[in-house]
């Protein structure tokens, strides 16, 4: 078994605050915006989910590695956080299914990791100052040439990221016999969304990000699922244009996260980027159509907002965050048309949610006959 060496490491935040540990993962140089997950398990699956792209992660939870990787737990075909930013970084790992440990997995994987931060600490600052950019190092410890580095990163304001994650070409899913055919917009759209839909008899066909309504309908698709995804919505001008046209033609629609985001955008609504962010297992949200609570799994850090849906005539909103009242679910009036902020797939998290692929699969079968 192999050790962590004794490489100390440094985090730079984009405010001048300096935070010192211990390497980990791959010894370099990483940058980008910096947000906290509070889940106490599943960083396999937090890693690799494609939404994460651009960020450098803290995990809030004391231990990280313990259990090692799995090659099953994945959420897509690499790790896609940009670093790791943690208290305690372990090289044991126990679980007798785990394939490797995180260490080898994030070397592999080409990933920088920064250990022994006082993370409690950490997430409090930027709760308070908000989202900002970081760089973290285990080989430059200048705080001039980082402060360099880090200048040249990109805000995520404004930033464009899917087309770094979405599949270059198409690909299906599931028994080709099924009754039901899904098309799903891919923004970064994790496997377990997929996994959800192929479970309920859906045969899916996967498409590029700048897939037309043409495109869909030559392959005779009886639903659309837009996908979750990161980056800043409001870059993504003519995909925004294109779901408009989904909108219209009547196919019923399903969105999750950035595909909600862009739904919102498409009907005429403002998205914001939010202080923090909501990155987690265990998000209290309230279904308004039902009354009842669900615990949830989210990950993003811009929002619909919900002033500007509530003004709309077309719009419903149907599930708020319970924590800060803000929009996590919101339906069209008068088309098939629903989504969601979070991540009804739950994986990792509790499956309150994986009701609303159900109510997809419904929504489709009404429209379909």
């Amino acid at each position: 078994m192999k050790y962590l060496n004794s490489t100390k490491g440094i985090v730079l935040l984009e405010d001048g605050t300096v935070f010192y540990g211990r390497s980990a993962g791959l010894i370099g140089t990483s940058t980008g915006e910096i947000c906290f997950n509070t889940g106490m398990t599943g960083y396999q699956e937090i890693y690799t989910d494609p939404s994460y792209l651009g960020q450098i992660i803290t995990c809030t939870t004391a231990h990280i590695g313990n259990y090692g990787v799995d090659n099953d737990e994945i959420e897509s075909d690499s790790v896609k956080i940009n670093g790791l930013i943690c208290k305690k970084f372990s090289q044991v790992y126990s679980r007798l299914m785990a394939d490797d440990s995180l260490q080898n997995y994030f070397e592999k994987n080409k990933i920088v990791a920064i250990s022994d931060i006082d993370t409690r600490s950490l997430v409090r600052h930027i709760r308070n100052k908000g989202a900002m950019n970081v760089v973290i190092s285990s080989e430059v410890f200048d705080l001039d040439k980082l402060k360099e580095i880090l200048s040249n990163t990109p805000s995520m304001e404004g930033l464009e990221l899917s087309s770094k994650v979405s599949t270059k070409s198409s690909y299906v899913l599931g028994d080709k016999s099924s009754p039901l055919k899904v098309a799903v917009l891919d923004y970064g759209t994790k496997i377990n969304i997929l996994r959800c839909l192929t479970d309920r008899d859906c045969f899916v066909r996967v498409f590029p990000m700048n897939t037309t309504l043409d495109e869909i309908n030559d392959w005779g698709a009886d639903g659309i699922m837009l996908s979750n995804g990161p980056g800043d919505p409001s870059s993504m001008k003519s995909n925004i244009e294109t779901i408009s046209t989904f909108v219209n033609s009547g196919i019923p629609i399903f969105g999750i996260c950035l595909g909600h985001q862009l739904l919102g955008l498409s009907y005429g609504l403002k998205t914001t980027k939010m202080h923090n962010g909501h990155r987690g297992i265990n998000h209290p949200v309230k279904n308004l159509l039902t009354s009842k609570g669900e615990i949830t799994s989210q990950n993003h850090g811009f929002v619909v907002d919900i002033d500007s849906a509530n003004a709309h005539e077309d719009i419903e909103v149907t599930h708020i965050h319970l924590n800060d009242k803000s929009l996590a679910g919101m339906k069209h009036k008068y088309k098939p048309v629903f989504s969601v902020q979070y991540h009804p797939e739950s994986s990792p998290g509790p499956h309150d949610s994986r009701y609303l692929f159900d109510d997809f699969v419904e929504l489709i079968k009404k429209y379909k006959n």
